[in-house]
């Protein structure tokens, strides 16, 4: 924020009308502050019409807006999306079927302004929304989300995304040469969204099981003591004896999503794409054991120091309260 004596603030336009008002030339005085003539000219003519008051910020939002979609258009673009399905594009060339000139991208606008952009998030027999409010839980602890990640390996080397598309890595991915997958297990508590991650062979329900025990004494390091377990309905959570035995171990509750509902779990799957732009695929690696390597300073970061938009631009180590809230 600027300060009260900035040159182009109410008092340095203040100080410019006086001079101008003192006989000096205004092109001499617009030219010493390094505003245009015509600029200098409008704020002197709102001086003498309005005195002090003519001088204040002014929106640039023009005062009338002929083009501005009614509400009643809205309402309508918004009846032929949750009765019809229908996208921006056909929304648009129904209304100027009836008359009404209006753009596709204007139809957009209405949708995303109605939270209505995305067919997926509606219920298509009903034209209802789906997906809940977003919730954040009271404590840490009080849930926790685990999930799997699936990572294709890469080829010592490196793979297609280091040589690129047509190279030899590339055509033996395209022949079936796969080399398999990293299964990337995380844990992400739900009110402070301090994570849990490691790289493990598989997604069996004992492996599940051992990483959930590890993401307990993980969490509990820094005081929170797990009461749920959220996951989504694979076999290795439902249906292992091994896993439910873990999260008894623990303490804890299991939970699990709604059939068809992956935002329930939504936390978990908002850190796996965090996690796979800013960690697995942001650099070209050599080899999967050079990507697992980096694992724990990128989670490090995370923790600790990386803004989280959700926490207002606190990392997660900043709803912990038993720990220092930036250590190193």
């Amino acid at each position: 924020m600027s300060h009260a004596n900035a040159p182009l603030t109410k008092e340095g336009r203040r100080r410019l009308c006086e001079r101008v008002d003192a006989g000096r030339p205004r092109a001499h005085v617009a030219a010493e502050a390094g505003v245009s003539r015509q600029c200098l000219s409008k704020w002197h003519a709102r001086w003498q019409a309005e005195g002090e008051a003519g001088l204040e910020d002014r929106s640039s939002r023009p005062s009338a807006s002929p083009n501005k979609i009614s509400d009643e258009l809205a309402d309508r673009i918004e009846q032929l999306r949750r009765t019809r399905k229908l996208g921006p594009a056909r929304i648009g060339a129904e209304l100027r079927g009836e008359g009404i000139s209006i753009s596709d991208s204007g139809v957009h606008r209405v949708l995303v302004r109605r939270g209505l952009n995305r067919l997926r998030d509606l219920d298509r027999p009903t034209g209802e929304r789906l997906r809940a409010e977003r919730y954040e839980r009271e404590r840490p602890g009080e849930l926790v989300h685990v999930d799997v990640k699936k990572l294709g390996k890469i080829r010592p080397g490196g793979g297609w995304r280091v040589h690129g598309r047509g190279s030899d890595q590339d055509k033996a991915n395209a022949k079936g040469g796969r080399v398999g997958y990293d299964y990337v297990h995380v844990a992400v508590d739900d009110r402070s969204r301090l994570a849990f991650v490691e790289v493990l062979p598989d997604e069996k329900g004992v492996t599940c099981a051992e990483f959930l025990t590890r993401a307990g004494a993980f969490f509990a390091s820094y005081g929170i003591a797990i009461e749920r377990v959220m996951s989504d309905n694979a076999f290795a959570y439902r249906k292992s004896t091994a896993f439910r035995d873990a999260v008894a171990a623990l303490g804890a509750e299991q939970r699990f999503i709604k059939p068809h509902c992956p935002w329930t779990n939504g936390k978990a799957e908002r850190f796996n794409q965090t996690l796979a732009f800013e960690w697995a695929y942001a650099t070209a690696f050599d080899s999967s054991q050079q990507r697992v390597e980096t694992l724990a300073g990128w989670l490090h970061g995370y923790n600790h120091h990386r803004p989280h938009a959700a926490l207002g631009g606190k990392p997660p180590i900043s709803r912990v309260t038993n720990v220092p809230r930036f250590d190193t």
